[in-house]
């Protein structure tokens, strides 16, 4: 009986492998999807933002 968990077990561990690889696969394909012109832009869009000093993120030292 032990051996059956073992082996459900590592089944469900198995699947859970696979599953995070096709996430994974997914999220490089929509990465390559931009153009290297597009990836050009954003990045420059962030470091206009960064810059400013107007992201989200920014934190001003008040004390």
């Amino acid at each position: 009986m032990k051996a059956k968990w073992w082996k459900v077990l590592g089944l469900a561990g198995v699947v859970g492998v696979a599953a995070t690889g096709v996430v994974v696969a997914r999220a490089e394909r929509r990465r390559r999807a931009y153009t290297p012109e597009e990836i050009r832009d954003k990045l420059r869009q962030r470091h206009a933002v960064a810059q400013s000093g107007t992201s989200r993120g920014s934190r001003t030292s008040d004390t």
